[in-house]
């Protein structure tokens, strides 16, 4: 199945993830909307965005591609980023172009096969598929499960990487290296200079979120800075 009208809208740029933890007053549809269109209003050629009440506000409010995604807790699962395909289907209808599911090796909820999720998703919902992953061998059983994109998404974020530091470079160039699906660098990526790094070196574009969207981690983190700071003194 073709999805390259979709797909090739998303080279060459930058994708901005829009999200807020729960417990902040930007968590609200509207205002991730607004940063949604802001960050279109700059150049941004896409926009990854949680659950479908935020992708649907966010579609109202730009036309760029979004790649949507729904973080559940399964119970029995460390699976979470679109874990079943009925979290899938509300991402498609809210207005999402990509889904975006996690595609690592480890136990999926309900016995419910990643090959299975990834056709239902480009047959019954029409959409591409994005599999977010964190080594080279949950991808290429992505792959070989029919994905349409890899993202390094989840390098650094699984017991199998706990121990490594987003941005995975090292991964995105082997997974660049050895696979023609197109590989989108997220995770980690702190500047423009590491931005431009991860396009030199393969990436077909680069997701980035906390070093423009995330106000709460990065307030804390001057805060927590200056605090050790004063206290040192």
């Amino acid at each position: 199945m073709a999805f390259s009208s979709v797909l090739s809208q998303l080279k060459g740029g930058l994708i901005v993830s829009c999200q807020a933890p729960a417990d902040s007053p930007l968590h609200n549809p509207e205002v991730i909307a607004a940063i949604a269109e802001a960050a279109v209003l700059r150049g941004a050629i896409a926009i990854r965005i949680d659950s479908p009440e935020h992708i649907a506000a966010v579609r109202r409010r730009v036309s760029v591609p979004i790649i949507g995604l729904w973080k559940q807790i399964i119970p029995g699962s460390e699976v979470y980023i679109t874990p079943q395909f009925h979290h899938a289907r509300a991402v498609a209808e809210a207005g999402a172009d990509v889904v975006a599911i996690d595609a690592t090796t480890r136990p999926r909820p309900a016995a419910e096969r990643l090959a299975e999720l990834v056709s239902k998703i480009q047959a019954d919902l029409q959409k591409p598929v994005m599999a977010d992953i964190d080594t080279l061998a949950s991808a290429q059983a992505a792959v070989d499960a029919g994905v349409d994109l890899l993202g390094t998404t989840l390098y650094g974020y699984t017991r199998d990487t706990e121990t490594l530091e987003p941005p995975g470079f090292e991964l995105l160039s082997n997974l660049a290296t050895k696979f023609s699906v197109p590989t989108i660098c997220e995770g980690g990526i702190a500047s423009p200079q590491a931005a431009r790094r991860a396009m030199e070196l393969g990436a077909y574009s680069v997701v980035v979120g906390t070093a423009i969207t995330g106000i709460d981690i990065l307030v804390q983190r001057y805060c927590d800075a200056l605090s050790h700071s004063a206290s040192a003194t």
